[in-house]
């Protein structure tokens, strides 16, 4: 009789089965690996458990050695467009009224007025016969040339239109420019180094020129901003935004005297090849 300590999963036991009998058959040989084969299976299913918890780990850990290549962007083209010039109108002096001397004797004519102690008596027709008409009597030269006479009056001297207060006019052109603090070359470097390039704008691969219109103001802030010209994609909006951070500009100088001035200026955003 058997041991009661014979492990039935064991190969002898496997024998004592299949002693006598035919052991090609496919039941024995599967009986002898099964041991093998429950191990190697336990061995691959915890293998892949244990992949699929690591794997994202692993991806994560190959990104961070992977070199990414850096976002390269470029804005540029920041000239300050020359303003307009514009002329000053002239002041046109009115033409005054002409005289024009009699070539020939004329009698002052008025109608006859009844008024006690009157001195001067109506011409007769005997003296309308060899002078004309006129409001005065006037001794004329039958062979002089006509000469005109200015009639006086006050005449227009330089300075003396009325003043008027141009306080809040804005203008197109002054004197005296108004200028970012430091020059161009200054506005140039706020510019490129305010400016973040849209996501949007860099995900369609947009790019084109902004025009911005502004005020400068007396105390030399911004005011009045307007996009003029817009891509699209947040171009426009980005410029507006960055340009009403600028500090304040030295403003326009007119007859001595600080003024409001318009400026349009283009900025182009251009992605780097």
């Amino acid at each position: 009789m058997l041991g009661s300590n014979l492990d039935i999963n064991s190969t002898a036991w496997t024998d004592v089965v299949f002693k006598d009998r035919n052991q090609a058959y496919g039941a024995y040989q599967l009986r002898q690996q099964n041991a093998n084969n429950t191990n190697r299976a336990l061995a691959i299913a915890t293998s892949i458990f244990v992949l699929a918890l690591a794997l994202p780990t692993i991806i994560n850990w190959i990104n961070h050695f992977t070199p990414k290549a850096d976002e390269i962007y470029t804005v540029h083209d920041y000239l300050i467009e020359p303003p307009i010039k514009i002329e000053k109108p002239q002041i046109i002096k009115a033409q005054p009224q002409k005289q024009v001397r009699a070539q020939h004797d004329m009698i002052r004519d008025f109608p006859p007025v009844v008024k006690p102690g009157a001195t001067e008596t109506p011409p007769t027709d005997k003296e309308l016969e060899k002078a004309d008409p006129g409001p005065q009597t006037i001794k004329g030269q039958l062979d002089a040339s006509p000469v005109i006479d200015e009639i006086a009056g006050p005449k227009e001297t330089p300075g003396s239109t009325e003043h008027r207060d141009n306080s809040q006019d804005i203008f197109i052109t002054t004197e005296i420019q108004p200028t970012f603090p430091g020059g161009e070359a200054a506005f140039g470097r706020f510019l490129s180094d305010h400016i973040r390039y849209p996501a949007v704008a860099k995900e369609n691969n947009i790019s084109g020129r902004v025009f911005l219109q502004f005020v400068v103001e007396k105390d030399g802030s911004l005011t009045d901003m307007k996009i003029i010209n817009n891509p699209g994609s947040g171009l426009g909006e980005e410029a507006a935004r960055v340009l009403k951070t600028s500090p304040r500009w030295k403003p326009g100088i007119q007859n001595g005297k600080p003024v409001r001035v318009q400026f349009t200026i283009p900025i182009t955003f251009n992605l780097a090849e």
